[in-house]
């Protein structure tokens, strides 16, 4: 699971239907840990209108401010531009091309939960998102 040349820095995506919970957590870890190292988006097949506000609460607590992200639709090219994919739920919605690494993280859906129901699913996502950088051969930049 590397970039096709050692001096790219690896792109990963993260997807969920609604890009308002699971992928901004995840791709809000990524960023977090990484720092410039690694190329981060996240997208929805059928995105929210707002990022869910209990998600927003429960990374706030966590150090990360998300409070500016807002969900994005998943693209032909954002699949395209990255070398690996993490689904979230997706089902089938996201389209598959050859030599691209995929993933699906099966996770609880924060959607209609509060923060106390947010934060075991949110230590289970930076736990994922911190043994993908070890795939990835990624240092992070804060310590666990």
């Amino acid at each position: 699971m590397s970039p096709s040349s050692p001096a790219e820095r690896p792109s990963v995506l993260f997807v969920c239907v609604h890009n308002a919970g699971r992928s901004q957590m995840a791709a809000a870890f990524l960023t977090h840990l990484a720092g410039d190292a690694v190329e981060v988006r996240s997208a929805g097949s059928a995105p929210a209108d707002t990022v869910n506000p209990a998600v927003v609460a429960a990374m706030r607590e966590a150090g990360i401010d998300i409070s500016a992200q807002t969900p994005k639709i998943l693209t032909t090219e954002a699949v395209q531009a990255s070398d690996v994919v993490i689904t979230m739920g997706c089902g089938d919605t996201c389209p598959v091309f050859p030599g691209k690494t995929y993933l699906d993280w099966t996770l609880d859906d924060p959607a209609g939960q509060g923060v106390d129901a947010v934060r075991p699913i949110r230590e289970e996502i930076e736990r994922r998102v911190r043994a993908l950088l070890t795939d990835l051969g990624v240092t992070t930049s804060t310590a666990p």
